[in-house]
Protein backbone atom coordinates (compact mmCIF):
# COMPACT_ATOMS: atom_id res chain seq x y z
CA UNK A 1 0.00 0.00 0.00
CA UNK A 2 0.74 3.38 -0.16
CA UNK A 3 3.53 5.11 1.52
CA UNK A 4 2.25 8.79 1.04
CA UNK A 5 2.40 10.89 3.99
CA UNK A 6 3.21 7.40 6.23
CA UNK A 7 -0.50 6.65 5.14
CA UNK A 8 -0.57 2.92 5.79
CA UNK A 9 -4.61 1.52 6.36
CA UNK A 10 -6.51 -1.52 7.64
CA UNK A 11 -9.95 -2.79 7.23
CA UNK A 12 -12.06 -4.24 9.94
CA UNK A 13 -14.80 -6.08 9.15
CA UNK A 14 -16.88 -6.27 11.63
CA UNK A 15 -19.00 -9.97 12.50
CA UNK A 16 -20.57 -10.03 9.20
CA UNK A 17 -22.11 -13.63 10.08
CA UNK A 18 -25.15 -15.29 9.27
CA UNK A 19 -27.04 -14.82 12.92
CA UNK A 20 -26.67 -11.13 12.45
CA UNK A 21 -27.95 -10.97 8.84
CA UNK A 22 -31.84 -11.58 7.58
CA UNK A 23 -33.62 -13.73 6.79
CA UNK A 24 -33.12 -16.51 9.42
CA UNK A 25 -30.74 -14.71 12.23
CA UNK A 26 -31.21 -15.41 15.61
CA UNK A 27 -30.04 -11.33 16.07
CA UNK A 28 -30.96 -10.11 12.96
CA UNK A 29 -30.15 -6.80 12.17
CA UNK A 30 -32.74 -4.94 9.89
CA UNK A 31 -31.11 -5.09 6.13
CA UNK A 32 -27.88 -6.14 7.69
CA UNK A 33 -27.20 -8.35 4.62
CA UNK A 34 -27.05 -4.99 2.48
CA UNK A 35 -23.85 -3.95 3.52
CA UNK A 36 -22.34 -6.54 1.89
CA UNK A 37 -21.61 -5.51 -2.06
CA UNK A 38 -19.84 -2.14 -0.88
CA UNK A 39 -17.38 -4.00 1.99
CA UNK A 40 -16.76 -6.15 -0.94
CA UNK A 41 -15.55 -3.22 -3.20
CA UNK A 42 -13.47 -2.23 -0.11
CA UNK A 43 -12.00 -5.51 0.33
CA UNK A 44 -10.58 -5.28 -3.70
CA UNK A 45 -8.05 -2.32 -2.42
CA UNK A 46 -4.90 -2.73 -1.64
CA UNK A 47 -5.28 -2.33 2.81
CA UNK A 48 -2.11 -3.02 4.41
CA UNK A 49 -4.23 -5.52 6.57
CA UNK A 50 -7.92 -6.94 6.34
CA UNK A 51 -9.64 -8.68 9.19
CA UNK A 52 -12.85 -9.98 9.57
CA UNK A 53 -14.25 -10.46 13.67
CA UNK A 54 -16.51 -12.88 14.57
CA UNK A 55 -18.94 -13.58 17.45
CA UNK A 56 -17.75 -17.10 18.61
CA UNK A 57 -19.34 -17.92 21.66
CA UNK A 58 -19.86 -20.67 23.80
CA UNK A 59 -23.76 -21.97 24.70
CA UNK A 60 -23.15 -20.63 28.42
CA UNK A 61 -22.32 -17.39 27.66
CA UNK A 62 -22.89 -14.72 30.13
CA UNK A 63 -25.07 -12.34 27.25
CA UNK A 64 -27.57 -14.81 26.44
CA UNK A 65 -30.79 -14.28 28.09
CA UNK A 66 -31.64 -18.11 28.10
CA UNK A 67 -28.59 -18.64 30.81
CA UNK A 68 -30.20 -16.02 32.89
CA UNK A 69 -33.43 -17.59 34.95
CA UNK A 70 -37.06 -15.07 34.13
CA UNK A 71 -34.78 -12.52 31.96
CA UNK A 72 -35.90 -11.98 28.23
CA UNK A 73 -33.58 -11.54 25.24
CA UNK A 74 -33.62 -7.26 24.60
CA UNK A 75 -35.86 -5.93 27.03
CA UNK A 76 -33.27 -7.50 30.08
CA UNK A 77 -29.86 -6.67 31.34
CA UNK A 78 -27.44 -8.35 33.64
CA UNK A 79 -24.76 -7.58 35.61
CA UNK A 80 -21.27 -8.61 34.89
CA UNK A 81 -18.41 -8.97 37.19
CA UNK A 82 -14.91 -9.83 36.62
CA UNK A 83 -13.96 -12.72 37.66
CA UNK A 84 -10.64 -11.15 38.63
CA UNK A 85 -12.14 -7.99 40.90
CA UNK A 86 -15.78 -8.45 42.09
CA UNK A 87 -15.53 -4.93 42.79
CA UNK A 88 -15.34 -3.87 38.82
CA UNK A 89 -18.98 -4.86 37.51
CA UNK A 90 -21.12 -3.59 34.61
CA UNK A 91 -24.42 -3.70 33.01
CA UNK A 92 -25.16 -5.09 29.99
CA UNK A 93 -27.91 -6.07 27.77
CA UNK A 94 -29.11 -9.58 27.23
CA UNK A 95 -29.64 -11.61 23.72
CA UNK A 96 -31.03 -14.26 21.63
CA UNK A 97 -29.33 -17.35 21.67
CA UNK A 98 -26.76 -16.31 18.42
CA UNK A 99 -23.29 -17.06 16.83
CA UNK A 100 -22.67 -20.49 18.63
CA UNK A 101 -19.03 -21.98 18.28
CA UNK A 102 -19.09 -23.95 15.04
CA UNK A 103 -23.08 -23.81 14.19
CA UNK A 104 -23.89 -22.22 10.91
CA UNK A 105 -25.39 -19.11 12.37
CA UNK A 106 -21.63 -18.16 13.27
CA UNK A 107 -20.22 -18.47 9.83
CA UNK A 108 -19.80 -15.09 8.13
CA UNK A 109 -22.04 -14.88 5.71
CA UNK A 110 -21.48 -16.57 2.05
CA UNK A 111 -21.65 -13.08 -0.05
CA UNK A 112 -18.53 -11.72 1.87
CA UNK A 113 -15.36 -12.36 -0.29
CA UNK A 114 -13.72 -13.70 2.34
CA UNK A 115 -11.06 -15.39 -0.05
CA UNK A 116 -9.31 -11.23 0.14
CA UNK A 117 -9.52 -10.90 4.25
CA UNK A 118 -6.01 -11.71 5.72
CA UNK A 119 -7.33 -13.10 8.83
CA UNK A 120 -10.43 -13.86 11.18
CA UNK A 121 -10.25 -12.98 14.58
CA UNK A 122 -12.78 -14.65 16.71
CA UNK A 123 -14.04 -12.78 19.93
CA UNK A 124 -16.47 -13.54 22.58
CA UNK A 125 -14.88 -16.75 23.38
CA UNK A 126 -14.49 -16.35 27.10
CA UNK A 127 -18.51 -17.20 28.81
CA UNK A 128 -17.61 -14.68 31.90
CA UNK A 129 -17.29 -11.48 30.12
CA UNK A 130 -19.34 -9.58 26.89
CA UNK A 131 -16.62 -8.35 25.02
CA UNK A 132 -18.37 -6.47 21.52
CA UNK A 133 -14.74 -4.91 20.81
CA UNK A 134 -12.53 -7.20 18.80
CA UNK A 135 -9.59 -5.73 21.17
CA UNK A 136 -10.78 -6.59 24.05
CA UNK A 137 -13.06 -6.92 26.99
CA UNK A 138 -14.59 -3.63 28.93
CA UNK A 139 -13.02 -4.65 32.01
CA UNK A 140 -9.82 -3.15 33.27
CA UNK A 141 -8.68 -4.18 36.87
CA UNK A 142 -7.33 -6.13 35.30
CA UNK A 143 -8.27 -6.95 31.87
CA UNK A 144 -9.71 -10.64 31.21
CA UNK A 145 -9.65 -11.25 27.46
CA UNK A 146 -7.10 -9.19 24.98
CA UNK A 147 -7.30 -10.52 21.51
CA UNK A 148 -3.76 -9.13 20.35
CA UNK A 149 -5.15 -6.97 17.65
CA UNK A 150 -3.79 -3.92 18.45
CA UNK A 151 0.01 -5.36 18.49
CA UNK A 152 -1.44 -7.32 15.13
CA UNK A 153 -2.12 -3.62 13.96
CA UNK A 154 1.31 -1.90 15.14
CA UNK A 155 3.22 -4.97 13.98
CA UNK A 156 2.12 -3.94 10.77
CA UNK A 157 2.54 -0.14 11.51
CA UNK A 158 -1.10 0.65 10.49
CA UNK A 159 -2.07 3.96 10.31
CA UNK A 160 -5.26 4.36 9.60
CA UNK A 161 -8.20 1.64 10.65
CA UNK A 162 -11.57 1.88 8.72
CA UNK A 163 -14.24 -0.04 10.34
CA UNK A 164 -17.49 -1.62 8.99
CA UNK A 165 -19.94 -4.55 9.63
CA UNK A 166 -22.47 -5.63 12.15
CA UNK A 167 -23.62 -3.68 14.30
CA UNK A 168 -23.34 -0.15 14.07
CA UNK A 169 -24.04 0.44 17.77
CA UNK A 170 -22.63 -2.54 19.30
CA UNK A 171 -19.63 -4.02 18.15
CA UNK A 172 -18.97 -1.67 15.15
CA UNK A 173 -18.95 1.39 17.59
CA UNK A 174 -16.70 -0.89 20.41
CA UNK A 175 -14.28 -1.51 17.27
CA UNK A 176 -14.11 2.39 16.47
CA UNK A 177 -13.96 3.67 20.09
CA UNK A 178 -11.21 1.20 20.87
CA UNK A 179 -9.29 1.91 17.26
CA UNK A 180 -8.86 5.20 18.10
CA UNK A 181 -8.48 4.68 21.71
CA UNK A 182 -5.40 2.84 20.45
CA UNK A 183 -3.71 5.69 18.73
CA UNK A 184 -5.03 5.03 15.11
CA UNK A 185 -6.76 7.30 13.37
CA UNK A 186 -10.37 5.85 13.25
CA UNK A 187 -12.74 6.00 10.63
CA UNK A 188 -16.13 4.22 10.57
CA UNK A 189 -18.23 4.03 7.63
CA UNK A 190 -21.32 4.85 7.35
CA UNK A 191 -22.56 3.18 4.29
CA UNK A 192 -21.32 0.00 4.85
CA UNK A 193 -22.84 -0.48 8.76
CA UNK A 194 -26.90 -0.98 10.14
CA UNK A 195 -27.66 -0.53 13.59
CA UNK A 196 -29.72 -3.05 16.32
CA UNK A 197 -31.56 0.12 17.45
CA UNK A 198 -31.95 2.94 14.47
CA UNK A 199 -33.14 5.70 16.37
CA UNK A 200 -30.15 5.51 18.79
CA UNK A 201 -27.97 5.56 16.10
CA UNK A 202 -27.52 9.51 16.07
CA UNK A 203 -26.79 9.53 19.63
CA UNK A 204 -24.36 6.44 19.19
CA UNK A 205 -22.62 8.75 16.13
CA UNK A 206 -21.91 11.22 19.04
CA UNK A 207 -20.21 8.81 21.41
CA UNK A 208 -18.12 7.87 18.28
CA UNK A 209 -16.81 11.25 17.33
CA UNK A 210 -16.41 11.94 21.14
CA UNK A 211 -13.67 9.19 21.37
CA UNK A 212 -11.84 10.57 18.43
CA UNK A 213 -13.05 7.91 15.65
CA UNK A 214 -15.10 9.65 13.00
CA UNK A 215 -18.36 8.75 11.20
CA UNK A 216 -17.60 8.86 7.08
CA UNK A 217 -19.33 8.42 3.95
CA UNK A 218 -18.29 5.82 1.69
CA UNK A 219 -18.02 9.01 -0.68
CA UNK A 220 -16.11 10.98 1.50
CA UNK A 221 -12.26 11.98 0.76
CA UNK A 222 -11.39 9.49 3.65
CA UNK A 223 -12.60 6.70 1.64
CA UNK A 224 -11.79 8.19 -1.79
CA UNK A 225 -8.02 8.17 -0.71
CA UNK A 226 -7.84 4.47 -0.42
CA UNK A 227 -8.65 4.76 -4.52
CA UNK A 228 -6.21 6.73 -5.38
CA UNK A 229 -3.30 5.84 -3.13
CA UNK A 230 -0.71 3.63 -4.84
Amino acid sequence: MSNMSGFRPALIVVDLQEDFCPPDGSLAVANGRDVTPLINKLLALPFVVKIATKDWHPRDHISFAANHEGKSPFEDAATIVNPYNESETYESRLWPIHCVQGTPGAELVPELRSSQLDMVLEKGTDPRVEMYSPFYDPFTSPRVYDSGLAQVLKEKQVSDVYVVGLAADYCVKSAAVDAAKEGFKTFLIEECTRAVDVSAWPGCKREIEASGARVVSIDGPEVCRLMTAQ
